[in-house]
């Protein structure tokens, strides 16, 4: 059952991550799915300020493609927007990379497979700074 959950500012949506982080084993995908803008860059620095790393060193790897952050858990932040086939996802050795750590995954929908241990997080912009998320665990 998926919960869903309003956040009316990016630092909530911050906070919001930050919380989540500590139920996060490593080797978890965090799945991010939203237009651009959404907040998943935003999602994102709270799960590093809660697995221990400096948020504040999270920028959306569009560009780079993969940022990785030292915390308690390692986080791993990817961002698959620029890539084009399943070929080029399955070329970063993503489930190699989660190994020790959590994986967070922008643009999730270009995943070839769906990782079993996973929290999927969909972000909708619910007007203004207002957000709309809906999170759902799966550990199939």
């Amino acid at each position: 059952m998926p919960d869903t959950v309003q956040t009316n500012s990016e630092q909530e949506t911050f906070a919001l991550g930050k919380t989540l982080a500590g139920s996060l084993m490593p080797g978890t995908f965090v799945l991010l799915y939203g237009e651009l803008g959404a907040g998943k860059t935003a999602f994102v620095r709270g799960l590093a300020a809660g697995l221990g790393a400096d948020p504040e060193e999270v920028s959306s790897p569009t560009f780079v493609i993969m940022q990785h952050y030292k915390g308690r858990v390692p986080l791993t932040h990817v961002d698959l927007y620029r890539l084009d086939s399943a070929a080029e996802v399955d070329d970063l050795g993503l489930e190699e990379l989660a190994a020790g750590g959590v994986l967070a995954i922008e643009w999730a929908g270009k995943l070839p497979r769906i990782p079993d241990q996973n929290l999927s997080v969909t972000i909708e912009d619910a007007g203004g700074d207002a957000r709309t998320i809906v999170v759902r665990y799966s550990d199939r």
